[in-house]
């Protein structure tokens, strides 16, 4: 089964980005034929600083390489080196009612976040589809979000099999439902919008800061702690198993640590985890024309099988 993910380059990973989309990737990879990319022409959406994009475009090969994406696994390539999925892209909107986009929730949120409105965010869903269905994916793990976004991409497919035949698969999409909303700083969901993220690769000291800043209840020293609404909590959780979080929970109900304990915890607790990854980066950091090989033997892979397949559509409606 074909799998296929895009990637933002953003800026820094947080916690978020690792329990919500990266690790639930890196098992796609081991059971899936996983096709992933850096969505660079996604991010024009909201970049205006070109030597930026570029920076952070590999930055975020280099961190994915680092927390556990297998060259070996997966196709891992960087958007614009496959050019066809902007010949698909155009295609494909001559078979994209106006309704269809209109409706977008994205569109509507990030305009209401006063992102500029401009046509490549309009129609940022085209774009979208054409990444998919070039490559004849069947498999799009999105967030809860995003499904809006499948849904319109297989809208798309099918209006134009519909013209031409069986050309473009209709792919499906991918929620794991046991995938919980990753709680921040705060104790909103955790997102760079909202400054409430730990980042995964900062220093031992800016890690301890990080978690200091975590919100908490006034319960006294002395006094049993409320695990089960607690950020510090939630977000250690994520990293224990049964027995540990059993463990913790103890410990709050026993009153004999406070939150500054069970913060320096957490801190252990994500210090320890990213551990290999942070080593692995280091690597890639001082090797960077490794991964720019990593990246270019896959964009090869890619733009093979989307060759092919533009020729087919191009054929199809007219095109020489």
């Amino acid at each position: 089964m074909r799998v296929l993910t895009g990637i933002q380059a953003s800026g820094k990973l947080h916690i978020g980005n690792y329990f919500g989309a990266m690790k639930p990737m890196i098992k796609l990879q081991e059971e899936n034929e996983l096709f992933t990319f850096i969505a660079n022409y996604h991010s024009l959406t909201s970049s205006t600083d070109a030597a930026l994009l570029r920076d952070l475009t590999l930055e975020a090969a280099v961190d994915y390489l680092s927390l556990g994406l297998d060259p070996n696994k997966t196709t891992f390539w960087i958007q614009s080196d496959v050019p066809e999925v902007l010949e698909l892209y155009w295609i494909l909107s001559k078979f994209t009612p106006m309704g269809l986009l209109e409706r977008a929730h994205s569109y509507k949120d990030k305009v209401a976040k006063n992102i500029p409105a401009s046509h490549a965010l309009f129609s940022y869903p085209v774009l979208m589809a054409a990444d998919i269905l070039l490559l004849d994916t069947d498999k799009v793990p999105v967030g809860k979000d995003q499904i809006q976004h499948v849904e319109i991409t297989r809208d798309i497919a099918i209006k134009f099999n519909n013209k031409y035949g069986n050309i473009l698969t209709i792919p499906e999409y991918i929620v794991d439902d046991n995938v919980a909303t990753i709680v921040g700083l705060d104790g909103e969901k955790m997102s760079k919008s909202y400054g409430n993220t730990i980042d995964i690769f900062m220093d031992e000291k800016a890690l301890q800061k990080q978690c200091n800043k975590i919100v908490t209840s006034s319960t006294p020293l002395g006094e049993p702690l409320d695990f089960e609404n607690c950020n510090v909590y939630k977000i250690a959780s994520l990293f224990l198993d049964d027995d540990g979080k059993k463990e913790l929970q103890m410990r709050y109900k026993s009153g004999l640590e406070g939150y500054g304990s069970f913060k320096k915890y957490l801190k252990e607790l994500i210090w320890n985890e990213f551990e290999a990854a942070r080593e692995k980066r280091e690597y890639y950091q001082s090797h960077i024309d490794e991964v720019k090989e990593i990246l270019s033997f896959g964009a090869n892979k890619a733009r093979a099988i989307a060759k092919e397949k533009i020729r087919t559509v191009k054929d199809a409606v007219g095109l020489w």
